[in-house]
């Protein structure tokens, strides 16, 4: 046996051991493709994804193996994940539908200005409001969980110290919400996947982002960037990103019933508050990294500032109601649902 094949006998041995598998190792029933846009090295890999796909291998006793492919890794751009995992490309993908403008156009309640509280209520509520409003959007995919990360901050190669500082500044933001919430407030909006930051910061393309803290070191904001806006309490945070775990129907169907079970039992509502609880606990690594660097800055906006901006927003809603007539929805139904659904759940 070669080196290569020793050594990878061993590791796949340790972690069975690890992990307390009972079964021999590559003796799995069935394995399933997990696909994201992220690197390996980022909090939600490292805190939800992995440990998650571990879980199902545990409890399944080694009947089923999750195969973890990051950052693309399997071919494509993160637009196209939706179509992978319901195409049957893979069988499970980590996205933000954000990415596909009007993919899941009521899912975006959510993104809009100041609904958004914290990363637990908000994922709460999102099981409520999947119930009741997403059951179309979802209809093409077995959904596993929707939620949301704890909120972005502006981070920036300029200073914000008042609204109309950010007037005139080319800044990404992830879905269509957070642009017009940009445009709102008079700045060059550009929506675009997290990948592609780096290089946008890099040549000029942008001055700056929308983020929250978890992630922005797989970004490298503490080197890209230099300084990090937040809005006074108790709305400190502009919005969220809503986002989907999802598993193709068919890899789903044609699981035996109790391995059935073993998926459920890590699905939805079973480890939505779980979820919630960790993006908000990831902040506090992410923002440690970005004061790392002495060279950066963080700054709160005055209360007068901040509700100058939140005024300035409100013309998303109008937009936003706008879309959902369109299709043929009630925005503002959608949306008193969102805030009375999150109300329920916050403390």
């Amino acid at each position: 046996m070669s080196k290569v094949l020793l050594t990878t006998a061993a590791a796949a041995l340790a972690v069975s051991t690890l992990f307390g598998s009972t079964a021999p190792v590559n003796s799995a029933e069935v394995t399933l493709r997990m696909h994201t846009f992220i690197p390996p090295v980022a909090n939600p890999a490292k805190t939800f994804l992995a440990p998650w796909a571990k879980k199902i291998e545990k409890a399944s006793g080694g009947r089923i193996e999750v195969k973890t492919f990051w950052a693309m890794q399997l071919g494509g751009k993160a637009t196209q994940l939706l179509d992978q995992v319901r195409d049957g490309v893979v069988d499970i993908v980590w996205t933000l539908p954000g990415f596909t403008t009007g993919r899941m156009p009521k899912i975006e309640t959510f993104e809009l200005p100041f609904i958004h509280h914290d990363a637990v209520s908000t994922t709460l509520a999102l099981q409520d409001f999947q119930d009741k409003h997403l059951k179309d959007e979802m209809s093409e995919y077995h959904p596993l969980l929707t939620h949301a990360h704890d909120g972005e901050l502006f981070m920036t190669k300029n200073p914000i110290n008042k609204m109309s500082d950010i007037k005139g500044m080319k800044l990404r933001a992830a879905n269509r919400s957070g642009v017009w919430l940009l445009q709102s407030l008079g700045a060059d909006a550009i929506g675009s996947p997290l990948p592609r930051i780096p290089p946008m910061l890099a040549k000029g393309t942008i001055s700056g982002v929308m983020l929250p803290y978890e992630i922005a070191p797989a970004v490298k904001m503490h080197e890209l960037v230099k300084y990090f806006t937040e809005l006074s309490p108790p709305d400190t945070r502009m919005g969220t990103a809503v986002f989907t775990f999802l598993m193709n129907k068919k890899s789903y169907a044609k699981l035996p019933g109790d391995l059935k079970k073993i998926i459920d039992a890590h699905s939805g509502r079973n480890i939505a508050r779980a979820t919630g609880e960790n993006w908000r606990a990831i902040e506090a690594p992410g923002l440690k990294i970005m004061k790392s660097k002495k060279k950066n800055v963080f700054t709160t906006l005055s209360p007068e500032e901040s509700m100058k901006i939140k005024k300035a927003t409100a013309v998303v809603y109008t937009k936003f109601k706008a879309e959902m007539k369109k299709l043929g929805f009630n925005g503002q139904e959608l949306i008193d649902d969102a805030r009375s659904m999150i109300a329920k759940y916050r403390k």
